[in-house]
Formats: C-alpha cells, structure tokens, sequence
C-alpha cells in the first residue's frame, strides 16, 4: 500500500461522523510504522482490537565486552543499548509490562507469538503463564547456517524457540490453519520444528557501509509460516518491537493489515521503505484452504427444517444392506436401534463409530444421494 493510500485512509477515517473514537485510533496506526515506546504505543490502542500479536523483544544477552573469532576479528553481535537491562528483575518487570499490555488489546480469540534464544525465553514463558495467557505450542526453529560458537565451549546455539499462546484458556477458537499447513507440507501434519536458514544474502538490510541495519533481522521465511498458521487475510497483526519490519513487509505480502511500533528511528525509516516496495500476491493466491473442521456445523435436523429430506423418509446404506426410518425429532430408527445417524449407523455396522454424513443416503428418482451432498448445500447458503 502506498504512503498516499494510508495517509487517504487515515484522513478519511478522522473525518467519518460514522467511525467510532476506537477505529480512528485503529486507523491511525493500521499498516503504519509508529516510532516510539511499544508499551505506551500499546495502551493507545482499543482493548480486544488485534488478531495476532509477534514479539521480537530484546533478548537481554547479557554479553560481557566484544566476541571475538580465533583470528581476533571482531563479531558482530548484539551490543545495542535496547538489549542492555540491569538485573533480571528490570527485565521480567519490562516483560510482564508489555505482556500485559498486549493481552489487553488482543481479541478474545487471539494469539501472541513471542520468539527469544535460551537467555530470555524461560523467564517470557513464565511471566506468560504468570498474567493468564494459556501456551498452545513451543516452536523450535532449527538454523540451517547457524553462527558457530568461536571459543569452543558451549554446544553451537543452532535454534531459537517460539512460544504460541492464546489470551487465555477460555479463548478455544483461535485461528489455526491445519489443513493449509497440513496441504503445503506434503499432506502430512506441519511439526513444531521448523527447519530454516536465518537471514542471509538480498533479504538483509545493510547500510551504505555494507554494515547490517539490524543485528537480529529475522528471516521472511519464518514470519511467513507464523502469519499462514495463525492469521487469515485482512487479519490484523501487531508487532510492538518491529525492528526493520519483517512481519509488516510479510502481511503486507500476504493480504494481512500490520501495526509496528518500533523505539529506534534508523530502523523504523528502513523498515518503511522496506514494506514500501512490497507488492502483495493477487487476492486470489491469499486464500487458505479450509478443512470440514473449519466449516460451520450443520446438524442433521437441519435438513429437515430445509426440506432437504422428510420425516418418515427411508435411508440406506450405500451397498444397500441397512436402512433407517427418519423420525420427526432428527433421529433415525432400524429395528431396535435408535439415536443419531451417527450412532445407528455404528450399532446397524456392528462398529465402534460411524460418520453418518458419509454412510446413509436418500433415494432419488431411483439414484442414491449421499446425505452429506444435502448439508454441503446449507453450507453453501450460509456463506
């Protein structure tokens, strides 16, 4: 989106006598990159607001004076004053600080991903737990190019891990898309270790010098599979430390609106420019595939109230070896069995369980119809 796009957003929506005080501070941050402290940038948002929120937070490395590699040269590592706290306590007291600003103006069925290194991850973990977040998964990304350890005393640091939790136990209907994850990875379920190279070559922001803008610029790759996880397109997605805008450059890609408060003016200007030049993929590769369990549920009555099948119709199976009278109240009867498709096609099989949808049929005009052909079209009309 262009900067005079969003500015024409903005305005017409501080203008609209019919946008709520809540969607004009909305729009004053949607798809922009706002400079400033993350957590008071966070309290200016309406409660409930956002889908999804990624942390970045400064990983407190606690390192003492420069890395050197066994030819003296110097690391470039991450020395930066942002990362710099006095004590644990100051960093889980910042911790629990954005954490719980971002709780609040997550919606009821939204998810946080936060990713840390073995320094900080623990104690975020903890303080999420702590504040009623309820952890869905931990995601181990393995480094395929990890930095090697120069002194040769510690097992090389080849991952970092994600945390993935809903706002609370109560929030049961989050947005996770498995069985686009389950298609992509070769119809078999996406694990939560995830194989990727950091980033590297034309994806890294260097300056004039050919130094990294950022130390700890995270790959494409990796946003990507968050955002195709956890959001769907015209989601909105919060990044409080935004760094040189990997998650905005990747919702803007993928058809997902972003926020980005970043506390440091160098990278917010080369994260601007950044997302200025991304074209998203056409609307129509933005759709995600969605399995029966994401599709709304339609009880067998359903079909009666629709007209779809009658009370004292006949039902059979598709070898024709079993059939069923259907009873006003929804339920079927075989001899002396009685209940659910569910469970009458179980008892009438001898089997522990039974998918009704796929087992009974109607009779049309001498044809079998499969009673599920019937709920696919109630589904089509509640589109």
């Amino acid at each position: 989106m262009s900067v005079l796009r969003m500015e024409a957003q903005r305005h017409r929506a501080s203008h609209s006598p019919h946008i709520s005080l809540d969607d004009q501070a909305l729009a004053t941050y949607r798809n922009q990159v706002t400079v400033g402290d993350s957590i008071a940038l966070m309290e200016k948002l309406p409660a409930g607001s956002v889908d999804v929120i990624f942390a970045d937070p400064p990983y407190n490395l606690q390192l003492q004076g420069a890395l050197q590699r066994p030819d003296q040269s110097d690391v470039d590592a991450v020395d930066d004053a942002w990362d710099q706290f006095d004590s644990f306590a100051a960093y889980d007291a910042f911790t629990s600080a954005w954490l719980l600003a971002a709780r609040r103006i997550l919606k009821p069925n939204g998810t946080l991903w936060v990713i840390g290194s073995y320094h900080n991850i623990f104690r975020v973990g903890a303080s999420l737990q702590d504040l009623g977040y309820w952890v869905l998964n931990d995601v181990v990304w393995r480094k395929t190019n990890p930095m090697p350890n120069f002194k040769g005393r510690r097992f090389a640091n080849a991952h970092e891990t994600l945390i993935w939790a809903a706002r609370s136990e109560a929030g049961k209907k989050y947005t996770f898309n498995y069985d686009a994850l389950k298609a992509a990875n070769d119809d078999v379920q996406m694990r939560s270790d995830w194989t990727l190279p950091i980033c590297t070559g034309g994806e890294r922001l260097k300056d004039d010098d050919g130094n990294k803008v950022h130390p700890t610029q995270k790959p494409e790759a990796l946003l990507a599979r968050v955002l195709l996880a956890s959001t769907k397109p015209g989601d909105l997605v919060l990044d409080p430390f935004f760094g040189t805008g990997t998650t905005g450059a990747v919702a803007k890609k993928l058809g997902r609106d972003f926020i980005g408060f970043e506390r440091e003016h160098a990278y917010a200007d080369a994260a601007r420019a950044r997302i200025e030049a991304v074209e998203p993929v056409p609307d129509a590769a933005q759709s995600m595939l969605q399995g029966k369990r994401a599709q709304p549920r339609v009880p067998f009555n359903a079909l009666l109230e629709a007209g779809y099948i009658m009370p004292g119709e006949e039902l059979v199976d598709g070898r024709g070896r079993h059939s069923a009278l259907v009873r006003a109240d929804g339920t079927l009867a075989s001899g002396d069995h009685e209940g659910s498709i569910h469970k009458v096609g179980a008892l009438v099989e001898d089997q522990q369980a039974c998918n009704g949808w796929t087992f009974w049929h109607t009779k049309r005009d001498g044809n079998l119809v499969l009673i599920d052909d019937y709920r696919a079209e109630i589904r089509k009309k509640a589109v």
